[in-house]
């Protein structure tokens, strides 16, 4: 990042003349005496300590004073830069300071909006924070946990609803643990918060922000959940989520199943996590588009529920031959049949749970309270959802 910030201003100094900028300071000179081989010799190693220690950042921010010529005070601020006769970090083209905006990462975004006015303006655009929303948070945010947090911002009025209690401290908390006056919040005498003007409460900076600190709950599912206990190897199952910060990971809320009581899992790994492939509720059908598209080999993901007040799980599988079939290429028939055969070879071939037949002409829902009910199908067509269920196959073999 120093190696880009310092090739922009090489750069923007070389285009001086033809821009007709103001008198350049005496350090531009020293600038351009610094030969090309020296950002060679940079090495990646030196530039990630400046960066984990955060110097770079600091250096980048204090340009503004560095470059002035002129005697300040300490109570000198910084939006007043422009009226020296000397230029600024502000003074660089648009183009260049978007570049180097694009190559913040989310932490160091928010100290340069601390810098000054005309920065916080640039640094908490949508287009730059959606980046990051996409970067990190994109393979786990699903249309459900966008619908979540477009309530929660719609709700933030409203100081008696029950659901905004238990994240009524977010933008307060928010601010405690990235401590910068700009992002300070309001808390009235109810308990409503305000968000400052110049920090949008739908704002992409304040989703990220929101899901970062760990204090907003959001809908996603977890693979082998609780700990991959043996009941539910090589499933998915729907949950309410929050980060902790402090040890990358997630818990979980589980609904309750029947009579059990909200099942709570601490310290779930990024890999365990996935937005919802199929935008539907958990306790409803979800309705098979690729039933006479499976053939023998075919890998599919089915929903399950021990009965019908229990939520649907999602259970990894492959589909079968007939019984009457050998599994010979040349002669296997199985896919023009109207009986489906599905496989679960997580468990031992004379296990109940191993095998089951479904009909691909007129399947909703099948099973019974012994065997539990097998509802909607979906083909899994990417070969990175197909490693990621291999990688989470059990050490041993299931009963």
């Amino acid at each position: 990042m120093l190696l880009y910030f310092i090739t922009c201003i090489s750069f923007f100094l070389f285009l001086k003349p033809l821009l007709s900028l103001k008198p350049l300071p005496s350090w531009a000179g020293e600038v351009r005496l610094i030969s090309p081989v020296f950002y060679i010799d940079l090495s990646l190693k030196s530039i990630s300590k400046l960066y984990r220690n955060r110097l770079w950042l600091g250096f980048l921010c204090q340009i503004p004073t560095r470059m002035s010529l002129a005697k300040k005070t300490h109570t000198s601020k910084v939006e007043n830069i422009e009226d020296s006769q000397d230029m600024s970090v502000l003074d660089l083209p648009e183009l260049v300071l978007e570049c180097i905006f694009e190559k913040l990462p989310a932490a160091s975004l928010c100290q340069m909006a601390g810098v000054c006015r005309s920065l916080r303006e640039r640094c908490v655009s949508d287009h730059l924070w959606e980046r990051h929303m996409k970067q990190k948070w994109g393979r786990i945010i699903g249309p459900a946990a966008y619908r979540e947090w477009k309530w929660h911002v719609a709700s933030k009025g409203n100081a008696g609803s029950p659901r905004l209690d238990k994240q009524s401290s977010l933008m307060r908390l928010v601010s405690f643990r990235w401590p910068f006056s700009w992002m300070r919040t309001k808390v009235d005498a109810d308990n409503s918060i305000k968000t400052p003007s110049y920090l949008p409460r739908d704002s992409f900076m304040t989703w990220y922000l929101a899901l970062e600190t760990g204090n907003f709950w959001f809908p996603a599912q977890v693979y082998n959940r609780e700990n991959g206990h043996v009941g539910f190897m090589l499933s998915c199952y729907d949950a309410e989520l929050s980060y902790d910060p402090h040890t990358d990971t997630f818990q979980a809320r589980y609904p309750p199943h029947g009579r059990r009581a909200v099942a709570i899992e601490h310290s779930i790994p990024w890999e365990r996590i996935r937005a919802p492939p199929i935008d539907n509720p958990p306790h409803d059908l979800h309705i098979s588009d690729c039933l006479h598209d499976l053939h023998p080999g075919d890998h599919f993901e089915i929903q399950w529920r021990r009965n019908k007040e229990f939520p649907y799980g999602w259970w990894y599988g492959v589909v079968g031959h007939l019984e009457l079939c050998d599994g010979s290429e040349n002669y296997c028939r199985c896919h023009s049949s109207d009986t489906l055969v599905l496989e679960f070879n997580q468990y031992t071939p004379d296990s109940r749970w191993s095998r089951t037949t479904i009909s691909r002409k007129d399947h909703r829902e099948e099973g019974n309270e012994a065997d539990g009910f097998y509802g909607g199908i979906r083909k899994i067509k990417s070969d990175t959802e197909i490693a990621l269920w291999k990688s989470l196959w059990p050490s041993e073999v299931l009963d």
